[in-house]
C-alpha cells in the first residue's frame, strides 16, 4: 500500500488524510523528522504558514524536507502548503522551502472575511471544472520556466502549479467532497 504523509503541526491535515484513505491510500501525520522515513510522498497543508513554518523548524523538519524535495521526493502544498514550498514568499518571517520555483504573495485576497469559493477549470483534471474554496488564501505572482501552471482564476492569476512531482494549490482542495486534485498529485507524482 502506498504511504502518503501528512505534516500534522497546524492546520486542515485531517481532511488530506481523509481523502488519501478514500484513495486507498495509507495516510500517517507526520510531526517528526523521523516520521519522514518509509513515506512514498507528503502533503503540506492549509493553515497558518507562520506557525506551520516555526514548528518545522521547532521539531527540525525544514532541513529533511528541502532534502527530500532536492532528490525529486513527491509533495504536495495546499495553501499555506504552497506558501511554505515556494521558492519566495512575501511576508514571511522565515525562509520558505524553495521545492518549487514560484513567488508566491501571502493573504493575498485580503483577509479572513474576505474568503470566498468558485468554480475553476482546470485542465488536468478534466471536466466538471472544480470547486476550489479560498481562505486567506495566497496566489502566484511569478513562476520559473519549469513551472507549469494548472489553474488560474479569470484575470490570469495562478492559484495551482506543478514542478515535477511538486505540486502546489492557493485552494483548498481536501474541504471539498472532490478527490480529483488529489488523485492527480498520486498518478502525476508516479507514487
Amino acid at each position: 500500500m502506498r504511504k502518503i504523509g501528512v505534516l500534522a503541526l497546524q492546520g486542515a491535515f485531517v481532511e488530506h488524510a481523509a481523502i488519501l484513505r478514500q484513495l486507498g491510500v495509507e495516510a500517517p501525520l507526520v510531526r517528526l523528522a523521523n516520521e519522514l522515513e518509509g513515506l512514498d510522498g507528503l502533503i503540506i497543508p492549509g493553515g497558518e504558514s507562520t506557525t506551520i513554518a516555526r514548528l518545522m523548524l521547532e521539531y527540525d523538519l525544514i532541513g529533511k524536507i528541502r532534502r527530500l524535495a532536492q532528490k525529486g521526493f513527491p509533495l504536495m502544498g495546499t495553501c499555506a502548503g504552497m506558501i511554505l514550498l515556494s521558492k519566495r514568499a512575501s511576508d514571511l518571517n522565515l525562509e520558505p522551502l524553495g521545492a518549487i520555483d514560484i513567488k508566491v504573495r501571502r493573504n493575498a485576497f485580503g483577509r479572513q472575511v474576505d474568503s470566498f469559493e468558485t468554480d475553476i477549470p482546470i485542465p488536468a483534471l478534466g471536466d466538471p471544472p472544480f470547486h476550489c474554496v479560498f481562505i486567506r488564501a495566497p496566489f502566484i505572482e511569478k513562476a520559473g520556466r519549469e513551472v507549469e501552471i494548472l489553474a488560474r482564476l479569470p484575470d490570469g492569476t495562478g492559484i495551482a502549479a506543478r514542478q515535477g512531482r511538486i505540486i502546489v494549490s492557493a485552494f483548498h482542495p481536501e474541504l471539498t467532497p472532490d478527490l480529483r486534485f488529489h488523485r492527480y498529485f498520486l498518478n502525476s507524482s508516479q507514487i
